[in-house]
């Protein structure tokens, strides 16, 4: 935390096939050494698998996952009185999307498919049928919180 003035957040183009700034954020995710156009490669080529397999429009269902896997409280480390509690907060709308890009990556990466692509669009789709390891990680995070719920007075 800052504490002489708030940083202000960068702004995110939105990306050349869908003019979407999540999708830019979400290749912005997947990049590994800057290696923008193979991370747009990837996504994009998950999202035309995604539209292979479903049938439907793979921005909806991108967004309709990503909805599905924000989380909406989370615990926080808060130490009082030499003791370390599990504080439940909520979570701004920003480092909710961040969390649930991660969430997808990372999950996605673990997936025991061939590529990268078969891998994101693995996970988006399960995701958006509210399934899948994202979506139990988000399931934990809120049970997390609400077995913490007694500490919610230690809260900033």
């Amino acid at each position: 935390m800052p504490r002489r003035r708030e940083i202000e957040e960068r702004e995110v183009l939105p990306d050349a096939r869908y003019n979407d700034d999540l999708v830019a954020r979400l290749i912005n995710a997947v990049m590994r050494q800057g290696k923008k156009s193979i991370a747009e490669r990837m996504v994009y080529r998950a999202f035309d698998l995604v539209a292979e397999r479903t049938k439907e429009q793979p921005l909806q269902l991108f967004h309709k996952a990503v909805a599905n896997v924000k989380p909406i409280i989370e615990v926080k480390s808060r130490r009082v009185g030499g003791s370390t509690y599990q504080v439940p907060t909520e979570i701004r709308n920003r480092r909710r999307v961040a969390l649930a890009m991660r969430w997808l990556i990372g999950f996605a990466q673990k997936r025991p498919d061939k590529s990268m692509a078969q891998k994101l669009a693995g996970e988006i789709m399960d995701a958006a049928n509210m399934r899948g390891a994202a979506i139990k990680k988000k399931e934990d995070t809120h049970k997390m919180a609400e077995a913490n719920k007694a500490f919610a007075h230690y809260r900033w």
